[in-house]
């Protein structure tokens, strides 16, 4: 697996350099969102707001308001809780042409509670004119800036930086679903770090003949409602959905409507973070004890099929661990 280091710096530059009407504004976060090295060769187009979320927002609206696309960067846990109401009025009510890039999100940052966005999917699936979008991949973080920036209105992206592995040959699209593997048995569906994690297990099921339909979502708002119908309703023993959120009001919640809503009779298993935030620790360690990795999804299959395959960790394809601490974010944040 090919191993791309801090994809979105070199892609946001790229694509952001020669744009006059894309600015890059930070909450004083640019190296841990990767945008030093944009404000060092494009100071003119780069613009600190420091700690103040709130402010940063409300003038981020009034940018757009003035013709500007601005590309907001901060953890995505600070895009949210803390500037909401300006949120809401000044971005996603005037439909602010703001792309909201979101990192760390979930378990990916050691930093607990505070600086862990749980729940921010099901805050921003709910405000009217926001898009919601998810990477997965380094592919997916290479592509979203031209992907958010062709919406018509505000888009708040889950981003992932770093030592970011590239599952995908082809780039993030609007609306569509990504088949990674066919199977009859299971249909699951994964965002997020959780498609990683889903491969890894896998080739392990193979083995113990359990075939499963693999399908990756990077677009949580807005849902294409036909095509996960038609795939729902194809399932034979049941679905199994996996994200890095919690289990109400992200991508659990997507599959849970649609099969409410069309009286569909298949069980569904929702993993994720279950009414509870998350404590400080490695992805690693935080993926183990949520169940949001693979010996998580392998259980929930053996449930469903009533199978015992007894796979253990030796069993899966090795897992992609990041270091906690790095020379270049040696603040672990």
């Amino acid at each position: 697996m090919e191993i791309v280091n801090k994809p979105y710096a070199k892609a946001f530059e790229d694509f952001a350099k020669d744009k006059k009407e894309i600015l890059c504004i930070s909450a004083d976060l640019d190296s841990s969102c990767e945008i030093d090295g944009f404000r060092d060769r494009y100071p003119h187009k780069f613009i600190s707001m420091g700690m103040a979320e709130q402010n940063m927002m409300s003038f981020s609206g009034g940018l757009g308001l003035a013709g500007f696309r601005p590309f907001i960067h901060s953890f995505g846990v600070f895009t949210y809780r803390r500037p909401y109401d300006q949120l809401v009025a000044s971005i996603a009510y005037p439909r602010r042409k703001a792309r909201i890039m979101g990192f760390l999100p979930g378990i990916t940052t050691p930093g607990g509670m505070t600086h862990q966005a749980i729940e921010d999917i099901s805050v921003m699936r709910t405000l009217p004119n926001m898009t919601v979008l998810e990477t997965g991949d380094a592919t997916e973080v290479e592509s979203i800036c031209e992907v958010a920036d062709s919406i018509d209105g505000p888009v708040y992206c889950r981003m992932l930086r770093g030592s970011v592995p590239r599952l995908f040959e082809t780039p993030l699209q609007i609306g569509k679903l990504r088949t990674l593997s066919e199977g009859k048995d299971i249909l699951v569906f994964t965002s997020g770090i959780c498609t990683e994690e889903a491969i890894r297990a896998r080739s392990a099921l193979k083995k113990f003949g359990i075939a499963i339909k693999h399908i990756h979502v990077s677009t949580l708002k807005p849902i294409n409602e036909e095509l996960f119908l038609s795939l729902i309703s194809e399932a034979k023993s049941g679905i199994i959905s996996m994200e890095n959120h919690l289990v109400n009001g992200g991508l659990g919640s997507i599959v849970s409507d649609i099969i409410s809503k069309y009286g569909i009779g298949k069980k569904l298993i929702k993993l994720g973070l279950q009414d509870t935030y998350a404590h400080g620790g490695s992805k690693g360690y935080l993926s183990r004890y949520y169940n949001l990795d693979a010996l998580a999804l392998i259980k929930s299959i053996e449930n469903l099929t009533n199978t015992k395959t007894n796979i253990q960790e030796v069993d899966l394809n090795e897992a992609r661990i990041e270091d906690v601490h790095s020379l270049s974010k040696a603040e672990a944040l």
